[in-house]
């Protein structure tokens, strides 16, 4: 991967690199749990501002969900905007969002330090499987005007323009929005990280944690070490050293795919070179490496071999674009992530000196990003402004019971959106229809006029 770093830089992490596992008694600044997007993000910040920093990972760095993400990034979270109001008004929800913004900001300059190979591209679309156009213009002012973010609203005709395909009516596009290549930012983080003086070890999982006290206590199977601040950035797999966090979690695995090269026939069927999700958040997708097809949709409660879900993408696929046909996959993978009850991330301070970046099921790069600025500078400036996370606390997820639950309501979203769409598709053809019948009278008037 190219890099923007210097050349000592570069030396450095290459001496570094590969995996190395905590094997000595250490005592640090900060031990954070999870080399994912929102501890190597909260890592590097801390690490640039003089902490001595050492991250724990059971595995390896980009091992899960955060090494395989499709790269969109863009303002706002899993959590509708309305929804979010309705819960904490509307000033604070403006601030959730300016911060969403901000966390994008950092995406993105991070990315350009790490040079042209992280693929930038711009825009995203968010399409609506039924006709919204009366709640458009309201939804347009509210993001445009009232939260500041760079949004246009896309016409039917505009949509199916550069989508051909009936499913989708109309549409919120985002044009700063921008896609990376997720799995080298990942990496990348954890370069610019090491060459901070972050020390990572791999396949060091964290047996216990007594938070109690001044110092931190951390063991692992080789060593235990002591810190005056924990962050706990490890998902879904803390298990049982912060039981009371996972058990807030619903893990979701999530199946994707990228297609081989399709040549001249997607970009006839596609024209839109960003990423393309539904409102309903059933499908995302976007073109990569100009001629293949990025998709994900599939979701289950319990993990699964990517390999069966295969089949299940690509009948996807043509449902949504039938011109397509069947599209032969390359690759298929697939990564769990912790979503929660509310929807919302849980950023902040449990207790004093251990801190939480956890649940970004659903929620986007943008997020794992505000996550880590956050926690730093409530660590190091005692900025109090994850305390907008408060509202969103800690709610259990039902344990197996939740699971099962969670993936009834999974089918049936998925159902409901499929029916909506059908009958906004009827509707749609019974309007042309009955656009037709009157264009027939007016003319057979005219006729009879004539006469």
């Amino acid at each position: 991967m190219t890099s923007a770093l210097s050349p000592d830089a570069t030396t450095a992490v290459q001496n570094t690199a590969g995996p190395r596992r905590l094997t000595l008694d250490t005592d640090v600044d900060i031990c954070v749990v999870g080399a994912g997007l929102a501890g190597l993000t909260a890592a590097l910040e801390l690490a640039r501002k003089g902490m001595d920093v050492v991250v724990l990972e059971r595995e390896h760095v980009g091992w899960n969900a955060s090494g395989h993400p499709l790269g969109t990034v863009m303002p706002g979270y899993g959590l509708p905007v309305g929804d979010i109001m309705s819960r904490v008004g509307f000033d604070t929800t403006r601030e959730l969002w300016a911060l969403s913004r901000r966390g994008a900001a950092y995406v993105r300059h991070t990315a350009e330090q790490l040079g042209p190979d992280l693929a930038l591209s711009d825009g995203a679309l968010e399409v609506s499987n039924v006709d919204i156009g009366d709640q458009l213009i309201g939804r347009l002012q509210m993001l445009g005007e009232d939260f500041g973010t760079d949004v246009e609203g896309w016409q039917i005709e505009r949509v199916r323009d550069v989508l051909k395909t009936r499913r989708y009516f109309h549409a919120v596009h985002y044009p700063t929005a921008f896609q990376i290549d997720g799995s080298r930012y990942l990496h990348g983080l954890a370069v610019l990280a090491k060459a901070a003086g972050v020390r990572i070890f791999e396949q060091t999982p964290v047996v216990s944690i007594d938070a109690g006290g001044i110092r931190k206590r951390i063991v692992t199977p080789a060593a235990r070490l002591r810190a005056s601040h924990i962050v706990l950035a490890g998902n879904v797999h803390l298990g049982s050293p912060s039981r009371r966090l996972t058990d807030t979690l619903l893990p979701v695995w999530r199946y994707a795919a990228v297609s081989e090269p399709l040549g001249e026939r997607l970009a006839e069927v596609i024209a839109f070179q960003g990423s393309v999700m539904d409102t309903d958040g059933i499908d995302h997708f976007r073109i990569v490496q100009g001629d293949r097809l990025m998709w994900s949709s599939p979701e289950t409660t319990w993990s699964g071999n990517p390999q069966r879900f295969r089949r299940t993408i690509q009948r996807r696929i043509r449902t949504i674009f039938p011109a397509l046909g069947r599209v032969p996959l390359a690759e298929t993978w697939s990564g769990v992530i912790g979503q929660t009850v509310h929807g919302m991330p849980q950023i902040g301070q449990l207790r004093r000196g251990l801190w939480v970046a956890s649940g970004f099921g659903r929620q986007g790069l943008n997020t794992t990003a505000l996550a880590g600025q956050l926690i730093a500078d409530g660590i190091l400036l005692r900025d109090d402004r994850w305390r907008l996370f408060a509202p969103f606390e800690l709610v259990w997820a039902g344990g197996r019971v939740g699971r099962v639950a969670g993936q009834v309501v999974v089918g049936w979203t998925r159902g409901r959106a499929a029916t909506a769409g059908v009958l906004a598709r009827w509707r749609e053809r019974a309007a042309a229809r009955e656009r037709a019948r009157e264009a027939r009278l007016a003319a057979a008037n005219r006729q009879v006029e004539i006469r």
